[in-house]
């Protein structure tokens, strides 16, 4: 699952961040940014989701 995220991020950055967060604050900046440029979208999904990744490593560990 944590890969077809980072590729939704990629493809489809809104989708990816939705799919990690749900209806959030998060997803609202994605959008924001997706709608300025696809390329600000993408970034700031693939680095929300690597912050999650982070976040639920540090729990588990």
């Amino acid at each position: 699952m944590k890969i077809l995220r980072f590729v939704l991020a990629i493809l489809l950055p809104p989708v990816g961040v939705f799919l990690t967060y749900g209806l959030s604050t998060t997803l609202l900046i994605n959008v924001l940014l997706t709608l300025l440029g696809w390329v600000p979208g993408i970034i700031h999904a693939v680095w929300a989701l690597s912050k999650y990744e982070e976040k639920v490593t540090a729990i588990d560990q």
